[in-house]
Protein backbone atom coordinates (compact mmCIF):
# COMPACT_ATOMS: atom_id res chain seq x y z
CA UNK A 1 0.00 0.00 0.00
CA UNK A 2 1.26 3.41 -1.42
CA UNK A 3 0.11 6.83 0.63
CA UNK A 4 1.17 9.98 -0.56
CA UNK A 5 1.65 13.05 2.34
CA UNK A 6 -0.96 15.70 1.98
CA UNK A 7 0.56 19.15 3.68
CA UNK A 8 -1.70 18.41 5.95
CA UNK A 9 0.02 15.85 8.03
CA UNK A 10 3.38 17.59 7.58
CA UNK A 11 5.20 17.71 10.53
CA UNK A 12 2.87 15.00 12.67
CA UNK A 13 4.95 11.78 13.86
CA UNK A 14 4.66 8.91 11.88
CA UNK A 15 3.43 6.41 14.96
CA UNK A 16 1.04 9.12 15.07
CA UNK A 17 -0.07 8.90 11.52
CA UNK A 18 -0.03 5.17 11.45
CA UNK A 19 -2.30 4.99 14.83
CA UNK A 20 -4.48 8.03 14.80
CA UNK A 21 -5.30 8.45 10.97
CA UNK A 22 -4.91 5.36 9.50
CA UNK A 23 -6.15 2.91 12.38
CA UNK A 24 -3.65 0.82 12.23
CA UNK A 25 -3.67 -1.70 15.36
CA UNK A 26 -0.91 -2.43 17.49
CA UNK A 27 -0.60 -6.05 16.64
CA UNK A 28 -0.58 -4.89 13.09
CA UNK A 29 2.25 -1.57 13.84
CA UNK A 30 4.50 -4.62 15.58
CA UNK A 31 4.50 -6.74 12.25
CA UNK A 32 5.15 -3.66 10.26
CA UNK A 33 8.13 -2.44 12.57
CA UNK A 34 9.45 -6.46 12.54
CA UNK A 35 9.56 -6.31 8.70
CA UNK A 36 12.71 -5.44 6.83
CA UNK A 37 10.42 -4.06 3.81
CA UNK A 38 7.46 -2.89 6.30
CA UNK A 39 7.69 0.66 6.44
CA UNK A 40 9.44 2.61 4.19
CA UNK A 41 9.47 6.14 3.15
CA UNK A 42 10.86 7.60 0.31
CA UNK A 43 11.94 4.45 -1.04
CA UNK A 44 14.37 4.05 2.45
CA UNK A 45 13.01 2.32 5.32
CA UNK A 46 12.08 4.21 8.73
CA UNK A 47 11.07 3.91 12.06
CA UNK A 48 8.24 4.97 14.08
CA UNK A 49 9.98 7.91 15.24
CA UNK A 50 10.45 9.32 11.55
CA UNK A 51 8.57 13.31 11.33
CA UNK A 52 6.63 13.53 7.63
CA UNK A 53 7.06 15.81 5.59
CA UNK A 54 3.99 16.55 2.58
CA UNK A 55 4.99 15.06 -0.34
CA UNK A 56 6.52 11.92 1.22
CA UNK A 57 5.69 8.59 -0.29
CA UNK A 58 4.70 6.10 2.62
CA UNK A 59 4.94 1.99 2.02
CA UNK A 60 3.23 -0.27 4.01
CA UNK A 61 4.02 -3.96 3.59
CA UNK A 62 1.27 -5.89 3.74
CA UNK A 63 1.21 -8.04 0.81
CA UNK A 64 1.27 -11.37 1.74
CA UNK A 65 3.79 -14.19 0.34
CA UNK A 66 2.09 -17.51 -0.11
CA UNK A 67 -1.83 -18.63 -1.08
CA UNK A 68 -2.28 -20.57 2.50
CA UNK A 69 -3.46 -24.54 2.42
CA UNK A 70 -6.73 -23.52 0.53
CA UNK A 71 -6.65 -26.23 -2.96
CA UNK A 72 -6.81 -24.18 -5.91
CA UNK A 73 -10.24 -25.51 -8.08
CA UNK A 74 -10.76 -24.40 -11.55
CA UNK A 75 -14.37 -22.90 -10.59
CA UNK A 76 -16.36 -20.10 -12.03
CA UNK A 77 -15.96 -16.92 -10.21
CA UNK A 78 -17.78 -13.79 -11.46
CA UNK A 79 -15.57 -10.90 -10.18
CA UNK A 80 -18.32 -7.51 -9.63
CA UNK A 81 -15.60 -5.09 -8.57
CA UNK A 82 -11.93 -5.05 -7.63
CA UNK A 83 -9.00 -3.26 -7.10
CA UNK A 84 -5.70 -3.11 -5.10
CA UNK A 85 -7.52 -3.35 -1.68
CA UNK A 86 -11.12 -5.35 -2.09
CA UNK A 87 -12.55 -7.88 -4.05
CA UNK A 88 -16.28 -8.37 -4.45
CA UNK A 89 -17.39 -11.42 -5.82
CA UNK A 90 -21.20 -12.69 -6.80
CA UNK A 91 -21.16 -16.09 -5.14
CA UNK A 92 -23.53 -18.01 -6.82
CA UNK A 93 -25.66 -20.51 -5.11
CA UNK A 94 -24.94 -23.96 -4.23
CA UNK A 95 -21.55 -23.00 -3.25
CA UNK A 96 -19.61 -23.07 1.09
CA UNK A 97 -17.91 -19.53 0.91
CA UNK A 98 -14.94 -21.11 2.57
CA UNK A 99 -13.67 -24.88 2.87
CA UNK A 100 -14.71 -27.25 5.90
CA UNK A 101 -15.23 -30.93 6.17
CA UNK A 102 -16.88 -32.32 3.03
CA UNK A 103 -16.15 -28.78 1.31
CA UNK A 104 -12.52 -28.78 0.79
CA UNK A 105 -12.42 -27.85 -2.97
CA UNK A 106 -15.71 -26.73 -3.90
CA UNK A 107 -15.73 -23.14 -2.81
CA UNK A 108 -15.24 -19.98 -3.70
CA UNK A 109 -12.23 -19.74 -1.88
CA UNK A 110 -10.83 -22.43 -3.29
CA UNK A 111 -12.21 -20.78 -7.02
CA UNK A 112 -10.55 -17.41 -6.32
CA UNK A 113 -7.18 -19.24 -4.71
CA UNK A 114 -6.84 -20.56 -8.31
CA UNK A 115 -7.93 -17.76 -10.11
CA UNK A 116 -5.41 -15.88 -8.54
CA UNK A 117 -2.56 -18.67 -9.06
CA UNK A 118 -3.42 -18.37 -13.08
CA UNK A 119 -2.45 -14.82 -12.78
CA UNK A 120 0.35 -15.16 -10.96
CA UNK A 121 -0.61 -13.48 -8.02
CA UNK A 122 0.04 -14.61 -4.12
CA UNK A 123 -3.13 -14.92 -2.75
CA UNK A 124 -5.22 -15.13 0.90
CA UNK A 125 -8.90 -15.64 1.29
CA UNK A 126 -10.17 -13.39 3.79
CA UNK A 127 -13.62 -13.07 3.39
CA UNK A 128 -15.12 -9.76 5.27
CA UNK A 129 -18.81 -11.13 4.58
CA UNK A 130 -20.01 -14.55 4.57
CA UNK A 131 -22.77 -16.49 3.08
CA UNK A 132 -24.58 -19.77 3.40
CA UNK A 133 -23.94 -22.12 0.69
CA UNK A 134 -27.47 -21.82 -0.70
CA UNK A 135 -27.38 -18.32 -0.10
CA UNK A 136 -26.42 -16.07 -3.37
CA UNK A 137 -24.80 -12.46 -3.78
CA UNK A 138 -22.10 -10.50 -2.54
CA UNK A 139 -19.68 -11.52 -0.95
CA UNK A 140 -16.54 -8.64 0.13
CA UNK A 141 -12.94 -9.91 0.65
CA UNK A 142 -10.33 -8.28 1.90
CA UNK A 143 -7.18 -8.34 -0.49
CA UNK A 144 -4.58 -7.72 2.31
CA UNK A 145 -4.06 -7.65 5.82
CA UNK A 146 -4.49 -3.67 6.30
CA UNK A 147 -7.67 -3.90 4.75
CA UNK A 148 -8.71 -6.90 6.38
CA UNK A 149 -8.13 -5.09 9.68
CA UNK A 150 -9.86 -1.52 8.44
CA UNK A 151 -13.18 -3.96 7.58
CA UNK A 152 -12.52 -5.73 10.24
CA UNK A 153 -13.22 -2.22 12.66
CA UNK A 154 -16.02 -1.23 10.29
CA UNK A 155 -17.86 -4.45 10.64
CA UNK A 156 -17.33 -3.44 14.21
CA UNK A 157 -18.54 -0.26 14.33
CA UNK A 158 -21.21 -0.95 12.12
CA UNK A 159 -20.27 0.74 9.21
CA UNK A 160 -20.92 -2.16 6.86
CA UNK A 161 -24.33 -2.35 5.69
CA UNK A 162 -26.66 -5.01 3.56
CA UNK A 163 -29.42 -5.41 1.81
CA UNK A 164 -31.22 -8.95 1.51
CA UNK A 165 -33.67 -10.12 -1.12
CA UNK A 166 -36.00 -12.42 0.01
CA UNK A 167 -38.66 -14.58 -1.28
CA UNK A 168 -40.96 -15.62 1.63
CA UNK A 169 -43.41 -18.65 1.61
CA UNK A 170 -46.58 -16.68 3.08
CA UNK A 171 -47.53 -13.38 4.02
CA UNK A 172 -46.45 -10.39 6.03
CA UNK A 173 -49.15 -7.82 6.68
CA UNK A 174 -47.10 -4.27 7.47
CA UNK A 175 -45.39 -2.60 4.58
CA UNK A 176 -42.23 -2.46 6.85
CA UNK A 177 -41.24 -3.34 10.62
CA UNK A 178 -37.93 -3.91 12.55
CA UNK A 179 -37.68 -7.93 13.88
CA UNK A 180 -35.64 -7.32 17.50
CA UNK A 181 -35.17 -10.74 18.91
CA UNK A 182 -31.91 -12.75 20.83
CA UNK A 183 -30.79 -16.40 18.74
CA UNK A 184 -29.59 -19.03 20.48
CA UNK A 185 -28.71 -22.97 18.90
CA UNK A 186 -31.29 -25.33 19.30
CA UNK A 187 -30.79 -27.91 21.74
CA UNK A 188 -30.66 -30.65 19.77
CA UNK A 189 -28.28 -29.50 16.74
CA UNK A 190 -25.03 -27.31 15.93
CA UNK A 191 -26.60 -25.96 12.72
CA UNK A 192 -30.16 -24.52 13.38
CA UNK A 193 -30.68 -21.61 15.50
CA UNK A 194 -33.83 -20.44 17.45
CA UNK A 195 -35.58 -17.31 18.57
CA UNK A 196 -35.22 -17.37 22.35
CA UNK A 197 -35.49 -15.23 25.60
CA UNK A 198 -32.27 -13.52 26.67
CA UNK A 199 -31.39 -14.96 29.36
CA UNK A 200 -31.07 -18.27 27.99
CA UNK A 201 -27.53 -19.84 27.63
CA UNK A 202 -25.84 -18.44 24.54
CA UNK A 203 -28.30 -15.83 23.42
CA UNK A 204 -27.29 -13.38 21.18
CA UNK A 205 -28.96 -9.95 20.23
CA UNK A 206 -30.19 -9.75 16.16
CA UNK A 207 -32.05 -6.86 14.93
CA UNK A 208 -33.30 -7.05 11.24
CA UNK A 209 -35.35 -4.38 10.02
CA UNK A 210 -36.85 -5.38 6.26
CA UNK A 211 -39.63 -3.61 3.93
CA UNK A 212 -42.35 -5.36 1.54
CA UNK A 213 -41.34 -4.78 -2.48
CA UNK A 214 -44.60 -7.19 -3.61
CA UNK A 215 -46.72 -9.51 -2.28
CA UNK A 216 -49.03 -11.96 -4.13
CA UNK A 217 -51.35 -14.48 -2.90
CA UNK A 218 -49.57 -16.58 -1.11
CA UNK A 219 -45.90 -15.09 -1.09
CA UNK A 220 -44.15 -11.74 -0.55
CA UNK A 221 -41.16 -10.41 -1.73
CA UNK A 222 -39.10 -8.40 0.67
CA UNK A 223 -35.80 -6.36 1.08
CA UNK A 224 -34.35 -7.02 4.65
CA UNK A 225 -31.12 -5.33 6.39
CA UNK A 226 -29.69 -7.19 9.08
CA UNK A 227 -27.99 -4.99 11.62
CA UNK A 228 -26.77 -7.62 13.32
CA UNK A 229 -24.45 -10.94 12.42
CA UNK A 230 -25.80 -13.83 13.54
CA UNK A 231 -25.99 -16.87 12.02
CA UNK A 232 -29.21 -17.78 10.10
CA UNK A 233 -30.35 -14.16 11.06
CA UNK A 234 -32.84 -13.43 8.30
CA UNK A 235 -33.98 -16.93 7.94
CA UNK A 236 -34.72 -17.65 11.66
CA UNK A 237 -36.38 -13.87 12.00
CA UNK A 238 -38.47 -14.20 9.31
CA UNK A 239 -39.62 -18.33 10.41
CA UNK A 240 -40.22 -16.40 13.91
CA UNK A 241 -42.91 -14.15 12.11
CA UNK A 242 -44.50 -17.38 10.34
CA UNK A 243 -43.19 -16.41 7.16
CA UNK A 244 -39.95 -18.42 6.40
CA UNK A 245 -38.12 -18.51 2.95
CA UNK A 246 -39.33 -19.99 -0.11
CA UNK A 247 -37.45 -23.47 -0.67
CA UNK A 248 -35.87 -23.05 3.41
CA UNK A 249 -36.09 -27.11 4.19
CA UNK A 250 -34.26 -25.88 7.18
CA UNK A 251 -36.73 -23.55 8.88
CA UNK A 252 -39.54 -23.88 6.86
CA UNK A 253 -40.66 -25.98 3.47
CA UNK A 254 -38.65 -27.21 0.37
CA UNK A 255 -39.88 -25.71 -2.73
CA UNK A 256 -40.71 -27.13 -6.41
CA UNK A 257 -39.82 -23.57 -7.73
CA UNK A 258 -36.29 -22.67 -6.25
CA UNK A 259 -34.02 -25.52 -4.97
CA UNK A 260 -32.58 -23.63 -2.06
CA UNK A 261 -33.81 -20.85 0.27
CA UNK A 262 -34.68 -17.86 -1.23
CA UNK A 263 -32.39 -15.63 -0.37
CA UNK A 264 -30.04 -13.33 -2.26
CA UNK A 265 -27.39 -10.65 -1.10
CA UNK A 266 -28.17 -7.48 -2.96
CA UNK A 267 -26.16 -4.81 -2.04
CA UNK A 268 -23.60 -4.52 0.00
CA UNK A 269 -22.03 -0.66 1.13
CA UNK A 270 -18.44 0.05 2.69
CA UNK A 271 -16.38 2.64 4.02
CA UNK A 272 -13.24 1.81 1.39
CA UNK A 273 -10.13 1.08 3.44
CA UNK A 274 -7.68 3.49 1.43
CA UNK A 275 -9.79 5.80 1.31
CA UNK A 276 -12.71 5.93 3.71
CA UNK A 277 -15.24 6.66 0.82
CA UNK A 278 -18.64 4.94 0.89
CA UNK A 279 -18.78 2.21 -2.21
CA UNK A 280 -22.02 0.35 -2.85
CA UNK A 281 -21.60 -2.52 -5.21
CA UNK A 282 -25.19 -4.75 -6.50
CA UNK A 283 -24.70 -8.30 -8.06
CA UNK A 284 -27.30 -9.35 -10.10
CA UNK A 285 -30.20 -11.48 -9.17
CA UNK A 286 -29.79 -15.35 -10.42
CA UNK A 287 -32.01 -16.99 -12.64
CA UNK A 288 -33.28 -19.13 -10.08
CA UNK A 289 -34.38 -16.27 -7.89
CA UNK A 290 -36.24 -14.46 -11.08
CA UNK A 291 -37.77 -17.35 -11.71
CA UNK A 292 -39.08 -18.19 -8.56
CA UNK A 293 -40.55 -14.66 -8.26
CA UNK A 294 -42.24 -14.64 -11.98
CA UNK A 295 -44.33 -18.52 -11.24
CA UNK A 296 -45.44 -16.18 -7.67
CA UNK A 297 -46.45 -13.02 -9.73
CA UNK A 298 -43.71 -11.46 -7.84
CA UNK A 299 -41.73 -8.30 -9.57
CA UNK A 300 -39.51 -5.09 -8.25
CA UNK A 301 -40.67 -2.07 -9.20
CA UNK A 302 -38.13 -0.14 -11.15
CA UNK A 303 -38.10 2.31 -7.96
CA UNK A 304 -34.61 1.50 -6.61
CA UNK A 305 -34.37 -0.87 -4.12
CA UNK A 306 -31.99 1.39 -1.93
CA UNK A 307 -31.84 5.08 -2.62
CA UNK A 308 -28.30 5.98 -1.82
CA UNK A 309 -25.72 9.18 -2.30
CA UNK A 310 -23.02 6.72 -2.83
CA UNK A 311 -20.42 5.34 -4.98
CA UNK A 312 -22.59 2.82 -6.87
CA UNK A 313 -21.11 -0.20 -8.64
CA UNK A 314 -24.13 -2.34 -10.40
CA UNK A 315 -22.50 -5.83 -11.04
Amino acid sequence: MEIKIEQEYDGVLLRSFLKSTLGISTKMLSRLKNDEEGIVVNGKRVTVRYVLHAGDVLSLMDADREAGHVIPADLPVEILYEDDDVLLVNKPPDMPTHPSHGHLDDTLANALVYHYKMRGVPFVFRPVSRLDRNTSGVVLVAKNKMASAKLDSAIRDRKINKTYLAILDGSINADSGVIETHICRTDMSIITRRVCEADEAGAMYALTEYRVLDRSENATLVCAHPRTGRTHQLRVHFAHLGAPMLGDDLYGNGSDLIGRQALHAYEVTFPHPATGEFVTVTAPIPKDFEGAMRALGLSISDVKINKSDKITIAG
